[in-house]
């Protein structure tokens, strides 16, 4: 299952992707801080907003499902690539991060924000000063690198989150009905 919620259309992307109906315990539970359901979805509007300067929408949404492909996070890649597809992703690209190997991508841009993004998914630590240096050497800059690194971070928690919730609830599924939060 693939969803297409847009920024600002007042759905909850994590309660989909995690199969929470309204009024279901789960959802319940989630919802009991309803503050924090509202930050992460806030945080989602904010980071695909067309209007982000730095980074284009398209090289954020390839990020992203880049990201969901290596979490694996299979629900959230598919939202992402089908968000990609529409805002008018290049195929080549596209497939090269569904493959995913950046270094495939004749874009220097993309291929060194893919790379930053896989090792900040795989291995922060290789995330070092010269592999930060790769992002200005392919003209971004760096306030483009700091929305760069917050995406990424906005990813793991939320590829995390989408995951910890539907085990909960597949757990909660394996022992019976839903009866209380």
């Amino acid at each position: 299952m693939t969803l297409s919620i847009a920024p600002g259309s007042g759905a909850d992307l994590v309660d989909e992707l995690a199969g929470l109906d309204p009024g279901s315990p789960m959802h319940q539970v989630r919802h009991r801080r309803d503050k924090v359901a509202l930050a992460t979805q806030g945080s989602y509007d904010a980071l695909f907003d067309p209007g982000l300067p730095g980074l284009s929408l398209v090289e954020r949404l390839l990020v992203a499902l880049y990201a969901c492909r290596l979490t694996p996070a299979a629900a959230l890649a598919g939202h992402y690539r089908d968000r990609a597809r529409a805002a008018g992703a290049d195929a080549a690209a596209l497939a090269a991060v569904e493959e995913g190997d950046p270094l495939e991508l004749a874009d220097p841009r993309l291929r060194a924000m893919l790379c930053f993004t896989r090792a900040l998914i795989l291995s922060p630590i290789d995330a070092d000063r010269a592999l930060l240096g790769t992002l200005p050497a392919a003209g971004i800059s760096t306030p483009a690198i700091v929305s760069l690194a917050q995406l990424i971070a906005f990813l793991s928690y939320q590829t995390r989150l989408v995951a910890g919730l539907g085990a909960m609830r597949a757990a909660r599924a394996a022992i019976g009905p839903e009866t209380s939060p």
